[in-house]
């Protein structure tokens, strides 16, 4: 159970290619013999530093807003189904965790001008993917690092042990355009309504879930376009919809997928309750909640396929599945890991699949074919060594999922993936032996993301193949792993 920010500090704008006082440039090109560098295994020793490789990355952006956001949602747009041209434009809403209850807000905004590598539909592979589009250099000043990898890509600032991506600044470089809405306490988690995006539910730490209609400011990101942020950005008062109060703070929340306006939370004092949408625009909260649990619960999740069904999971250790119609008991539970349950998702595209991360930083996945039949794990991994903080099928491959840790890594996953010894062989020929992947590391682990302090949440773009958002203490990051290879159409954007 790993929940809140350690340490809120507002964040502050850095300047493109500026660097910590009494350091020096560094290339970002590896020296031969290179090694693969193992978090939480390996050390840095004094004098070594970790680079970036840039051609890791079709695209990598930082930005913040502020107060560190301990959850956010990508918010489905009308700018196309699927979108593979570069630049992108995304919405998002975000809920703070500031210093005082009174400084916190929901934010509300739009990123736009978001570049990167171009990249031929699969399966035509072969493509020279260097030119990075519609990137230009901002000062001659920063020449070199656009040699490297492009004005938008990636470039190491010293740190005396540990390092961190210096990006070009959405803030002060590109397109960010922020509102904000007034909220009481911090934002434990933040929810947009699937067919009404335009609707959130926010999860207090007064205890407080409120619903919230959004489309206004929406309205004004979405005809504006005025490059940068809009200088200070004013804070809206604003009613919520509706507001719901529990015995105690939570942070499980969802909507559901098929019944719009269908909602259930969970708290810290075991019960979760289910709200159903009225005619008049508001929401009948049944006060008898469901109780199952023995403890804290953690997260919820519809299921993609059954409009009465949902699970949740609990610091007890267990996964509970719930059947509305049957009354306030689970209609199955299950001991899910040895540590308290901290997150889950269940499988949008092949929906017998409910992945699930714990405290004790291992990821079980699950077929619910095999319940009846006792061991129903299909896939388990013990990669990370801290507690799991985020866990998400992709919306576009029914294999793939991306995970965040408190060992600062963003980790994607590919489940259909096996050892490989002839492509091994291959690789280690190639490069002469020269670098030599830890035996121990799992197959299906497709890509490894470092460089944000404190991971808390991510969330995949549904319109936008391949892109992952995640946010941590010291901000927002957009990344677009070069391997991650989803099908897509030939014609482009639908």
């Amino acid at each position: 159970m790993t929940r809140g920010i350690k340490h809120r500090q507002k964040a502050k704008s850095k300047k493109k290619g500026s660097k910590k006082e009494g350091g020096s440039s560094s290339s970002l090109a590896p020296e031969i013999p290179a090694k693969v560098w193992q978090p939480g295994v390996d050390k840095l020793e004094e004098g070594e530093e970790l680079q970036c490789d840039p051609s890791a990355y079709n695209s990598l952006h930082a930005f913040h807003i502020g107060w560190p956001c301990l959850s956010f949602d990508i918010l489905r747009d009308s700018l196309g189904l699927v979108r593979t041209e570069f630049p992108h434009t995304v919405y998002f809403m975000a809920g703070t965790q500031a210093e005082k209850p009174s400084w916190n807000s929901i934010g509300i905004f739009k990123v736009s001008n978001i570049t990167g590598k171009r990249r031929e539909p699969v399966p035509k592979l072969g493509t020279d993917d260097t030119e990075m589009d519609g990137e230009d250099s901002d000062s001659d000043d920063d020449s070199e690092e656009e040699d490297e990898g492009g004005a938008q890509g990636p470039s190491l600032q010293e740190t005396s042990s540990s390092f961190e991506f210096l990006l070009f600044d959405l803030l002060t470089a590109s397109n960010l355009i922020l509102r904000k809405v007034a909220h009481q306490g911090c934002v434990n988690r933040i929810r947009s309504m699937p067919q009404n995006p335009h609707i959130c539910a926010a999860w207090a730490d007064t205890g407080h879930v409120q619903v919230w209609d959004l489309n206004s400011h929406l309205n004004v990101l979405a005809e504006t376009e005025t490059e940068g942020v809009q200088g200070v950005a004013a804070v809206f008062n604003q009613d919520p919809l509706y507001k719901f109060k529990h015995k105690d703070e939570g942070y499980a929340i969802d909507w559901s997928p098929l019944v719009p306006g269908k909602l259930a939370s969970g708290d810290c004092n075991n019960c979760i309750y289910l709200w159903e949408p009225t005619s008049a625009g508001t929401w009948n909260v049944d006060n008898a909640p469901f109780i199952g649990h023995t403890a804290s619960v953690e997260d919820l999740q519809w299921s993609p396929t059954e409009s009465h069904v949902f699970a949740s999971c609990s610091v007890d250790g267990n996964i509970a599945i719930w059947d509305t119609r049957l009354g306030k008991s689970p209609a199955a539970s299950f001991k899910a890991h040895n540590a308290d349950v901290n997150v889950m998702s269940w499988n949008r595209l092949a929906s017998c699949m409910l992945a699930s991360g714990s405290d004790d930083g291992t990821i079980s996945i699950r077929d619910l074919r095999l319940l009846k039949e006792g061991d129903s794990v299909v896939a388990h991994f013990e990669y990370h060594k801290h507690p799991i903080t985020s866990i998400e099928w992709s919306p576009h491959e029914a294999s793939s999922l991306a995970v965040s840790s408190s060992d600062n890594q963003l980790t994607i996953w590919d489940l259909s993936l096996e050892k490989d010894e002839e492509e091994e062989a291959e690789f280690k020929a190639k490069t002469k032996e020269q670098v030599n992947a830890p035996e121990d590391l799992p197959p299906q682990l497709l890509f490894i993301h470092q460089g944000q302090k404190d991971l808390k949440e991510l969330h995949w773009h549904t319109q936008i193949p391949g892109m992952i958002v995640s946010t941590a203490e010291d901000g927002f990051n957009v990344l677009m792993p070069s391997n991650i290879q989803s099908t897509l159409p030939s014609n482009g954007a639908l």
